[in-house]
């Protein structure tokens, strides 16, 4: 167990794949950034899937939708979530828990975060309960069989999807 120097209890790390960034994750995102002086919004590149958008795009996806949260920053990583915090000094990750089933996956992952780092905490949210069947795979779904997503995700990423050729 490393212990962190210099790490910030201020700033904290939303970590996920973001394919494409919906309105659950916005209202994480939004509601997150004022429990923290700096909230870095953390784009996992995850070999074992297999992403709609590029990290680049995702990057610039939360970027647009984020730009009036002045504390929000847009990043992206490939290793240990523990190591990239490190390298940002963040001492909290924040995770959005909709279900039971989330929260079972989610406590085994903050138990793990906490053994390989026991300076790092994780903070769970509860998502809004309008939004609590939305998944970026439903989304992507949706869109594949040309469905109206406009409730789904903001403007932008809705724009996106129907420049790749999908959604409505």
């Amino acid at each position: 167990m490393t212990k962190h120097e210099g790490v910030n209890n201020r700033i904290a790390v939303y970590p996920g794949s973001f394919d494409p960034v919906t309105y659950g994750h916005l209202d994480i995102i939004q509601r997150a950034s004022k429990q923290f002086d700096t909230l870095i919004v953390a784009v996992l590149n995850n070999t074992s899937k297999n992403p709609m958008f590029t990290i680049e795009e995702r990057k610039a996806l939360l970027e647009e939708v984020t730009r009036d949260i002045p504390n929000v920053k847009v990043d992206s990583f490939r290793d240990l979530l523990v190591r990239f915090m490190k390298s940002r000094q963040a001492g909290t990750i924040v995770r959005g828990i909709r279900s039971v089933s989330d929260f079972e996956y989610e406590l085994q992952m903050a138990s793990t975060n906490h053994l390989l780092d026991d300076d790092i905490e994780t903070v769970f949210m509860m998502t809004n309960p309008k939004y609590s069947y939305l998944s970026s795979s439903i989304v992507k779904e949706i869109a594949r069989f040309n469905g109206d997503v406009s409730e789904l995700v903001p403007p932008y990423v809705r724009e996106r999807l129907l420049e790749k050729g999908n959604g409505k």
